[in-house]
């Protein structure tokens, strides 16, 4: 049956309003400064080959949820790496290194952030060493490799390997490139939050004036989300409901925005949506998010592969878009948020809304994404 008939069937999971919640520009701007973002967007707009990815609008799926107007920042164009995370551990690695060529790079990764680390470090003529878990598909690991990384798989989740990464890293002294802060470790992040706040100057040129409702950010540990609050902070006149969505499964931010203090959740089973399968945010991350955003809502991986073929089949724009498992969660949560009345009410989605969505990467694990295609 066509997606087109079932769409209105689609649901979300879990949905949870934060009591805390009190947008302060000054605040988020302390944490991710004006002067980072700027310095990310002045280095990376220089890069050979750099160009703004589309904003897409999704005009079919705007009408069929009685929306005014749907943009799909489309990053499976971000250089020849497929993803957002283009912008973030290439523009660390450039930042740390400083010119220094004795230096070697690590990183633990679930794909799309290695990838990026490896390609900057490629760029540069540095020695990459990534951690991958043993989730992880081998072509993700072959495309890393396919920059001069050495990958070294790790048994266990994305926590394990990050663990390994680390004791590695201060036992011969190699330079970690995380996209996750912890206590003495909030530098590195930050640069690559900056570089993903690109993303938002992007965006705030590429709207005309127009405002922004409702914003949808995807969260792992919650780098690019934050930047997306920090990028808001700086570039949006009137700032947007900002609404946060994870796999069922790993709902760390949820559970972290529930208590009010960072929460380390178990995973009983891994999502489809692998870049955002992590147990706990990130700590610099967490810093912005806590008060920034307005709702969290989780989904489950039932409707990626309708996703990706209606994206892919022009279901829900006039274009073709290739998007991965990741790009599909903010889709999922728009169309069950939509077809549930009262939280329509709720957080003010209607007629007039102007909704953005984050397509964050493209077909970064070919072989997934066929599968999808197929399915």
């Amino acid at each position: 049956m066509s997606s087109k008939s079932e769409v209105s069937k689609w649901n979300y999971t879990s949905f949870l309003i934060n009591k805390n919640n009190n947008f302060n520009k000054k605040e988020i701007l302390k944490i991710l400064s004006s002067k980072d973002i700027d310095q990310a967007y002045k280095v990376i707009s220089n890069w050979d080959n750099y160009c703004p990815t589309p904003l897409i609008s999704l005009n079919k799926l705007n009408k069929r949820l009685k929306i005014n107007k749907i943009f799909y920042k489309d990053e499976s164009k971000r250089f020849h790496l497929k993803s957002f995370k283009a912008l973030g551990g290439a523009y660390a690695v450039e930042k740390v290194t400083n010119g220094n060529k004795d230096i070697i790079i690590s990183t633990a990764t679930a794909g799309n952030h290695g990838r990026s680390v490896a390609w900057g470090s490629q760029k540069l003529g540095l020695e990459c060493k990534i951690f991958i878990s043993e989730y992880v598909s081998e072509f993700r690991a072959e495309v890393m490799r396919s920059f001069g990384a050495e990958v070294i798989r790790v048994k266990g989740n994305y926590d394990n390997s990050l663990k390994e990464c680390i004791n590695q890293s201060k036992k011969n002294n190699w330079q970690i490139v995380q996209d996750v802060a912890w206590e003495d470790y909030k530098l590195v992040p930050r640069l690559t939050m900056a570089g993903y706040s690109v993303m938002m100057k992007e965006i705030s040129d590429q709207i005309n004036n127009e405002q922004i409702s409702h914003i949808i950010l995807q969260a792992g540990v919650g780098g690019m989300a934050a930047a997306m609050v920090a990028g808001v902070a700086k570039y949006l006149d009137k700032i947007p409901k900002i609404i946060i969505v994870e796999p069922d499964s790993a709902a760390c931010v949820l559970e972290s925005i529930k208590t009010g203090n960072i929460e380390k959740i178990s995973i009983n089973k891994e999502s489809l949506m692998g870049g955002m399968s992590c147990d706990e945010v990130s700590l610099l991350p967490w810093e912005i998010l806590k008060n920034s955003v307005n709702y969290c809502v989780t989904v489950s991986d039932n409707y990626i592969s309708e996703t990706v073929k209606s994206l892919a089949n022009c279901e829900f724009s006039d274009e073709k878009i290739v998007g991965g498992e990741c790009s599909t969660p903010g889709i999922v949560s728009l169309v069950g948020m939509s077809n549930n009345s009262q939280i329509r009410e709720k957080i003010d989605l209607n007629e007039r809304s102007n909704v953005l969505l984050f397509g964050c990467e493209g077909d970064a694990d070919e072989e997934l994404y066929q599968k999808l295609l197929n399915q």
